[in-house]
């Protein structure tokens, strides 16, 4: 009985830390080589212009409360961290749900975001402003 309760708990712990570690190194992009100071005026113009956009297009997810769990990286929208960063939500959304975000949004798979959206729903112009931009975040 022991001997199974400490296998058992060693199993755990290892799978526990192999997942971590899947998970936290998984999503690491490889490291970008330093740009040249002209390179660097263009990216900082590039970025500004960037940042306008984003904060528009990240406009829908501030007013319907998706910040307080989630952030959208590559829209510069800052969030919570208990959900995922949605920059890849277009695509990823239907890999893992089986359906098109469209489509997950009216009728999520995941118990969370039924929860969330059935007590706050989305009207069809706020779902497609939504959809636009993440598929916008998936460009970048």
């Amino acid at each position: 009985m022991k001997q199974s309760l400490l296998i058992f708990l060693l199993s755990a712990v290892i799978g526990l830390a192999g997942g971590y570690t899947y998970f936290h190194f998984a999503n690491k992009e490889p490291a970008k080589e330093q740009p040249t100071a002209t390179e660097q005026s263009n990216e900082t113009s590039t970025e500004q212009k960037d940042t306008t956009v984003s904060s528009k297009e990240g406009e829908i997810f501030k007013q319907k409360g998706c910040i307080s769990c989630h952030a959208i990286s590559k829209l510069n929208v800052q969030g919570g961290t208990t959900g995922p960063d949605l920059s890849n939500a277009y695509v990823e959304v239907e890999e893992k749900h089986g359906k098109p975000i469209d489509e997950f949004l009216k009728e999520p798979t995941s118990a969370v975001m039924s929860g969330v959206i059935k007590s706050n729903p989305l009207t069809d112009e706020e779902r497609k402003a939504i959809v636009q931009a993440l598929k916008v975040a998936s460009e970048k």
